[in-house]
């Protein structure tokens, strides 16, 4: 079941641990700290599920906290990268939906 939705835009960033694949959007701090005070099921590593838009491509995935941007973290994938043309560096318009 789907709770609260949020939209946004973020700005894609590769993960410097793993500059291979792994490309993130951070959630805005107020958008975050709303996440994080709602009673959500308990996931893993304090994540939280999500359905998720960019453009056309609809998928679902986990939020991860991000302690040291003290946010949540999106990854992106690269299926969705391709589909909607965009990359690292983009400021792209973004719709999380938490699940409950």
């Amino acid at each position: 079941m789907v709770g609260t939705r949020y939209e946004f835009e973020a700005e894609l960033w590769r993960w410097t641990a793993r500059t291979d694949s792994w490309v993130f959007a951070a959630l805005p701090t107020d958008v975050s700290d709303e996440i994080a005070d709602s009673p959500l099921p308990p996931a893993g590593f304090g994540s939280v599920k999500v359905e998720v838009t960019i453009g056309g491509t609809h998928w679902s995935t986990s939020i991860f906290p991000d302690a040291g941007r003290k946010t949540f973290v999106l990854p992106v994938k690269s299926a969705v990268r391709r589909a909607e043309g965009i990359d690292v560096g983009d400021t792209v318009r973004i719709a999380v939906e938490t699940l409950i």
